[in-house]
């Protein structure tokens, strides 16, 4: 189904928890948040229902987040579910790595397609600095076991922060040379946590890019990879991945974004960076059937903004980036 602005909308992004076995600096404070009571989070069942209804207006690309999603129960039987929805045909997942080597095999085999994988710095010690609980060891072996059991393509995913891994943008670059890797540089948001200090932190893409031509040499762009994402992707002789420039603040992607999000309490948002939600969960539990659930999809593709409004400031002033699937 296409909205306002002629853009296909075919990609559900869903958060499927709002607990994170981390604490990342830009994304939540040092002691975390006040969690959504159980009863109020989405059940296997009522998400699959939402993917079904979904499917009826044209979303065929499902991405499940969180929080953490590694750390919700009876995640393979709710990505069975979504596998088995006519009209899905791709279940791709983002996830901190750390819980990766005991679960990979069973996402894969539930149906999970791709990984993006999130990595910040190759130093053990910022490693602990920015995440402040996990242990960069854990996190690496969850790409080995990615990359051992064939996910293709595996992601990794580098918010990129002035004065904190800005001299890593080489060495994190040179992992797409020695494995199968894809490395993305995504700009840093100002978005909850990160809204005060964002502006100083930022780096631009193209200044990104310009420390990796000048120490690499020139990048030559290449067709998307697989799955509806914003990077922008580029390669160099000897390369087995590539590297991939997100840019939502610098150079906004908003005139193809195909997606929209399901929070884990269940409010479908047409824009991260929009408070604007439509109510999925009361009229589910009112016994709402499909075709129902499929209209008000309709009405949350016919309000996506034709851009986000970063320069508004962040409006969602009691919840950060991990209780949106951001």
């Amino acid at each position: 189904m296409k909205d306002i602005c002629q853009r296909e909308i075919n990609y559900l992004r869903i958060s499927v928890t709002d607990r994170c076995n981390l604490r990342c600096t830009y994304c939540m404070p040092r002691e975390g948040v006040k969690p959504i009571p159980h009863q109020e989070i989405l059940r296997n069942e009522e998400i699959g229902q939402i993917v079904k209804a979904g499917a009826l207006v044209g979303i065929n690309k499902i991405r499940l987040t969180g929080g953490e999603p590694l750390v919700r129960k009876g995640l393979q039987d709710l990505i069975g579910l979504i596998h088995e929805t006519p009209g899905i045909d791709d279940i791709a997942l983002t996830t901190n790595g750390i819980l990766l080597p005991g679960m990979a095999a069973q996402l894969k085999s539930a149906g999970v397609n791709r990984l993006n994988i999130s990595l910040d710095t190759l130093k053990p010690r910022r490693y602990e600095e920015v995440t402040r609980l996990g242990k960069f060891s854990q996190a690496w072996k969850g790409i080995e076991t990615a990359l051992e059991l064939g996910f293709h393509p595996v992601k990794l995913n580098v918010v990129a922060i002035r004065g904190f891994n800005d001299d890593e943008i080489l060495e994190l670059t040179a992992l797409s040379f020695k494995y199968p890797l894809h490395v993305r540089f995504i700009e840093v948001m100002p978005i909850g946590v990160s809204d005060a200090w964002a502006s100083y932190r930022h780096i631009p893409v193209f200044e990104i890019k310009e420390i990796i031509e000048q120490g690499l040499g020139k990048l030559q762009e290449v067709r998307k990879l697989v799955g509806n994402g914003p990077a922008q992707y580029y390669r160099q002789d000897g390369m087995q991945g590539s590297v991939g420039f997100i840019s939502p603040v610098s150079d906004h992607f908003c005139g193809r974004c195909n997606r929209l999000r399901l929070t884990a309490e269940g409010k479908l948002r047409p824009c991260l960076y929009s408070s604007n939600e439509i109510d999925l969960k009361t009229p589910l539990r009112n016994s709402a059937g499909e075709m129902e659930l499929a209209k008000l999809f309709a009405q949350a593709i016919k309000i996506k903004p034709v851009r986000h409004n970063i320069a508004g400031g962040w409006q969602d002033k009691d919840r950060v980036m991990s209780q949106i699937g951001g």
